[in-house]
């Protein structure tokens, strides 16, 4: 039996973060063996906020992909590549934007957000055309699944439209993905907001055993907590270390918090299970970070071999677009 297909891929605008591992990685890692799985480092998508830093892109891309190897990808059961490899990703985004209303694009509410936050005053074509890109790296493989946050679901509707657009116009081509709800803990940062690289609060996977030690011996903790006597109560008033400790280290987490209660757990040797904890967890993909970074050539071969693959599957449906829009 034919497997369905699933797609999805993140921007090259920094290393990943625990937040990207929890958030999406793990996740994706379970998928590869349900579903014939694209996983893609989406370069373009990037280039709608650093143009001007091209070569931050370069670096970035060949990080990530680390990191969704070094996460559990498995370049024998899924496709890992890199979205500028795969030219047909642009050759569909092309088509599609001729038959994207504008006002469509203008409703989507992160494009608001960007222009906003990113203190825009002329958003650039790209930019407001981002989802046109993302519908065609969604549909160029026929992907039946996206993996997605609530955050993201607009997104993902929009391809939806675009895609009936399409088949109206031109036939059945495509058919409609259909959104994989993500459900995961929110990741608190070092500050105690959501971990974000645009809030420099971040526990990156490159990070070593001391970087990340050193990381959290700085985080915030129980705001009552001014002295070492003071009893906490680490769950209603939210403590970021013990955030973690529920996802890094969960069989100990009712003995922390009745011990932080009762005072007779200080927040430094809170922190210090915690480091010890998240070291034991995060030494494998560190391992295999290490081992990618000294052997250039196996990820070069692994991304090579994932392009191949996606090629295949996107010069056929090309072949079906261009045959059903009489371009052929």
């Amino acid at each position: 039996m034919n497997k369905l297909r699933i797609l999805s891929g993140m921007q090259p605008t920094g290393q990943l973060h625990l937040g990207n591992y929890e958030g999406a990685l793990r996740n994706w890692v379970r998928l590869q063996d349900e579903y014939e799985s694209f996983f893609c480092i989406v370069d373009w998508h990037a280039l709608t906020t650093l143009y001007d830093r091209t070569e931050e892109i370069k670096y970035n891309t060949r990080q990530v992909a680390i990191d969704y190897v070094a996460a559990g990808l498995d370049p024998e059961k899924c496709a890992i590549f890199v979205q500028s490899h795969v030219k047909e990703h642009a050759e569909l985004h092309l088509l599609f934007s001729m038959i994207t209303p504008v006002p469509w694009l203008e409703r989507v509410p992160t494009y608001k957000e960007k222009t906003e936050n990113l203190q825009i005053e002329s958003a650039s074509y790209g930019l407001l055309g981002y989802p046109v890109l993302q519908a065609a790296d969604i549909l160029i493989y026929k992907a039946n699944v996206v993996p997605v946050g609530k955050d993201q679901l607009p997104h993902l509707e929009l391809t939806r439209e675009i895609c009936r657009r399409f088949n109206f116009l031109y036939g059945e081509v495509f058919p409609e993905p259909q959104a994989k709800l993500t459900k995961y803990a929110l990741m608190p940062g070092l500050d105690g907001r959501k971990m974000s690289k645009s809030y420099d609060n971040a526990i990156y996977l490159a990070d070593t055993a001391e970087e990340t030690a050193n990381k959290i011996r700085t985080m915030f903790t129980d705001p009552e907590r001014k002295l070492r006597t003071d009893k906490g109560d680490p769950r209603v008033r939210k403590c970021p270390v013990f955030g973690l400790h529920l996802i890094y280290n969960k069989k100990e987490t009712d003995e922390i918090e009745a011990a932080c209660k009762s005072a007779e757990l200080g927040c430094v040797d809170c922190k210090k299970r915690l480091i010890k904890a998240m070291n034991d967890k995060l030494e494998p993909i560190r391992a295999r970070r290490r081992e990618l970074e000294q052997n250039p050539k196996q990820l070069d071969d692994i991304l090579a071999a994932g392009a191949e693959k996606a090629r295949k599957a996107a010069a056929a449906t090309m072949a079906e677009v261009r045959s059903a829009m009489n371009l052929d």
